[in-house]
């Protein structure tokens, strides 16, 4: 086990030392800067030049990588060119938990909607329930999550005036930002479950847990979702990273002062710093959620061997 994790962890890190790399390249590839002036505002040239020099802007390329590489070694992912007085690290440790607390809930009743339909569509396969079921998980993978929040916004916001737009100050701030995320999820763990449990209601050992005496529930609960869930919780390595890092679409329109917000106004100003410490921050996330991912297959079935 220790073995493999080290593994993984030097894995991890030559993944996220790729992205820097990639990411800070790409973004000086890119023509303007984040002091390029707008055609309404005229700026002389060497007051630009004397703020890209205090920014260490005008060294060499390679000299501005490897500072990079240094700072972040030291947790620095430096300060933001467009917002005064602020640094990534604080603009992190400020919208993160904010993303965390929608996209947690959204995970949660994920998991347990979804683990619920695909269990119900399986043991009822080919009734009424699994053909409901199907129908609205086909719906989930396919219609997007921008037309999904605008079709709730306007059904639950404009038309019947039952829930606030914007904000967070109380628990039904909650109910559509979280019910725009776990959409899709629940629909793809719904179709999920539903295949591994039909999989696994065939194999023998339900059989001689049924011949036992077992009853039902127990020979769901104890025998076949464990073995079930297997293929949720690969799905659930990457859904984690993506939820409890914001969703930029759904921060947007509801106005919620997460991670995902500060990300797509950063891209919007060319604020280097901030698109590469975000993304330095999500590469992070998602390696150690992945890792942990293939930890709890063990605690899941101990018959898989992550040595091997």
């Amino acid at each position: 086990m220790v073995k493999y994790i080290l593994k993984r962890l030097l894995a991890g890190l030559i993944t996220v030392f790729a992205l820097i790399t990639v990411a800070f390249f790409l973004m000086r590839a890119i023509p303007g800067g984040p002091f390029s002036p707008a055609e309404e505002k005229k700026v002389p040239p060497e007051i630009l030049e004397r703020i890209a020099d205090s920014y260490g802007l005008n060294d060499p390329l390679h000299i501005q990588y490897f500072r990079y590489l240094g700072n972040i070694l030291r947790g620095d992912l430096g300060v933001s060119f467009k917002r005064l007085d602020s640094s990534v690290n604080g603009l992190i440790a400020h919208g993160f938990p904010v993303s965390a607390k929608v996209g947690g809930w959204a995970i949660v009743v994920s998991v347990l909607v979804g683990l619920t339909l695909g269990i119900i569509s399986a043991i009822r396969r080919g009734k009424t329930a699994d053909m409901a079921a199907m129908t609205f998980a086909t719906v989930g993978v396919s219609v997007p999550i921008f037309v999904i929040s605008v079709i709730l916004l306007y059904l639950f916001a404009y038309f019947l005036k039952i829930l606030p737009t914007f904000g967070l100050s109380s628990w039904k701030h909650f109910i559509l930002p979280v019910a725009c995320l776990c959409f899709t999820p629940v629909a793809y763990i719904t179709r999920q479950t539903r295949s591994s449990m039909l999989e696994v209601m065939q194999q023998d050992y339900i059989r001689t847990a049924r011949a036992k005496g077992v009853g039902e529930l127990g020979v769901i609960v104890k025998h076949a979702l464990r073995n079930a869930c297997i293929p949720v919780v690969t799905y659930l390595g990457p859904l984690v990273a993506e939820l409890l890092t914001g969703t930029f679409v759904v921060e947007r329109l509801f106005a919620i002062p997460g991670i995902g917000r500060d990300y797509t106004t950063s891209i919007g100003d060319r604020d280097y710093a901030v698109i590469l410490g975000m993304t330095v921050f999500f590469g992070i996330f998602i390696v150690v959620c992945n890792l942990l991912v293939d930890i709890v297959y063990v605690a899941i079935d101990p018959r898989v061997k992550l040595e091997k």
